[in-house]
């Protein structure tokens, strides 16, 4: 029986484009429901005042290092799950699954006394103006509770990736939206004191993202333990196996590296923005939250996309990879494609939705228009980054992620900062999405010749 369900694996035998469209459409869906609370959370943060929106936005890039933490290491038991799976080794896909777990705990851990220890210091270390003293208090509130209570948003990604590697998409699609409608339910009620609870401020928008993330967590792991039996999890006299979590990690830790990188970038992006205003930093924020709308769904794209080639790389079928990757860039770029004219056509009633002041539209709506301009080619890198990971050269990611974002992202920023000023700032933005656009497509048609000898 078992052998049988291998065998019929839906990835390698379902036409790619009806596939791909169920391995991602409730992904995606899911994703666009996250990104519609990331951008409720701000929302109702920025009618307490600007200095709390600015102090979330502060906090995004400890944030996104936990997210990368939490992502890259679930790329790496994803693709080692499903390429197990493709070529029928049923115990190294359980043992993949148990030392998965085991690495997310370690890694909340991590975090943990990151939040405790480190929360005031990080805004402390960012905001020098007496003026701007409550950014320092609001973003300490904010940053320690999100790391104290992480468990929650790692044991959920490591959860829902088991179950999305052996296609079992709905189910996260169910997992991901219920998070996110409870964190938009609880963000007024925690963040103004309605029902009857207390007002908490700043303090209780990040309590119900955690809540979400919990609850999110559990309904997780009952999915796998009662509709996923092509994994075992079972953690009873559990060992870390130290060639599986190198093999994890092989592929995952170039990519916790390229999205850290992400949060390197951020940090010192929003250094330069307040050489000139807090404010910047404020439009700076808000645009990582309205561009979550074009790019979650992408990412949710490849989060379908991804063990679909790492399947049938397992199963040595180089046609339906060919076939899937062209389909998801295709597909990717379309979505980025509506961003931008969203982006280019009303970002003065975008910002408004975050009780922008006129200073703020004056600052935000040029920088909207000309950071969308990368959306031309956004969608391209990003699928063609996560098919690096998916056949085993997550190091090709990294090296793209590294000249895009600190080789050229920040020095074209600084520079631009320097010599014409605030408004110009945005433009490296654009220049650095070039760049990823040639080393993306050069590593490509590497690899590509490089894997031949694989299907021969």
């Amino acid at each position: 029986m078992p052998q049988t369900q291998v065998t019929e694996n839906k990835m390698g035998i379902m036409p790619i484009p009806k596939l791909l469209i169920s391995m991602s459409v409730p992904i995606m869906l899911s994703m666009l429901v996250q990104a519609l609370y990331n951008i409720v959370d701000s929302i109702f943060v920025s009618r307490i005042d600007e200095h709390a929106l600015t102090a979330v936005s502060l906090a995004f890039p400890i944030q996104n290092l936990m997210i990368a933490v939490a992502s890259g290491t679930c790329v790496g038991i994803n693709a080692l799950l499903s390429r197990s799976l493709g070529a029928k080794n049923q115990r190294d896909a359980s043992l993949a699954a148990n030392n998965g777990i085991f690495l997310s705990i370690l890694s909340y851990i991590v975090f943990a006394l990151i939040g405790i220890f480190g929360s005031r210091f990080f805004f402390s270390v960012q905001i020098t103006k007496a003026s701007e003293a409550p950014i320092i208090e609001y973003g300490t509130q904010y940053l320690s509770i999100i790391l104290i209570c992480s468990f929650g948003v790692f044991m959920q990604f490591t959860f829902e990736r088991l179950l999305q590697a052996t296609g079992k998409t709905f189910y996260t699609m169910i997992t991901q939206g219920l998070g996110a409608i409870i964190n938009i339910i609880l963000d007024p009620i925690l963040i103004f004191g309605l029902c009857g609870m207390p007002k908490m401020g700043v303090a209780g928008a990040a309590a119900a993202t955690v809540i979400g993330q919990i609850v999110a967590m559990l309904l997780a792991l009952y999915f796998n333990l009662t509709k996923n039996p092509e994994i075992q999890i079972n953690l009873k006299g559990f060992r870390p196996n130290g060639r599986i979590i190198r093999t994890i990690y092989a592929v995952g830790v170039p990519s916790i590296i390229m999205m850290a990188i992400g949060s390197v970038m951020n940090f010192c992006f929003n250094k330069i923005l307040l050489m000139f205003t807090s404010t910047a930093t404020a439009v700076f924020g808000v645009y990582f939250k309205l561009n979550s709308f074009a790019f979650m769904p992408v990412f949710g794209l490849n989060n379908g996309m991804i063990p679909i080639i790492a399947y049938n790389y397992g199963a040595r079928n180089k046609k339906r990879i060919t076939e899937t990757v062209k389909l998801s860039v295709f597909i990717a770029v379309g979505i980025m494609l509506i961003g931008l004219l969203v982006f280019q056509l009303i970002p003065d009633r975008l910002l408004l939705l975050f009780n922008a002041s006129e200073n703020m539209l004056e600052i935000g709506v040029p920088a909207l228009r000309i950071i969308s301009l990368s959306f031309l080619f956004a969608g391209y890198c990003i699928v063609i980054g996560s098919v690096f990971q998916a056949l085993g050269n997550g190091v090709y990611s990294l090296i793209v992620s590294v000249a895009r974002q600190l080789l050229v992202l920040v020095p074209a920023a600084y520079l631009l900062a320097v010599t014409l000023g605030l408004g110009a700032v945005w433009w490296s933005y654009d220049i650095a999405e070039i760049v990823s656009l040639v080393l993306n497509t050069i590593l490509l048609k590497k690899i590509y010749k490089s894997s031949r000898r694989n299907f021969s």
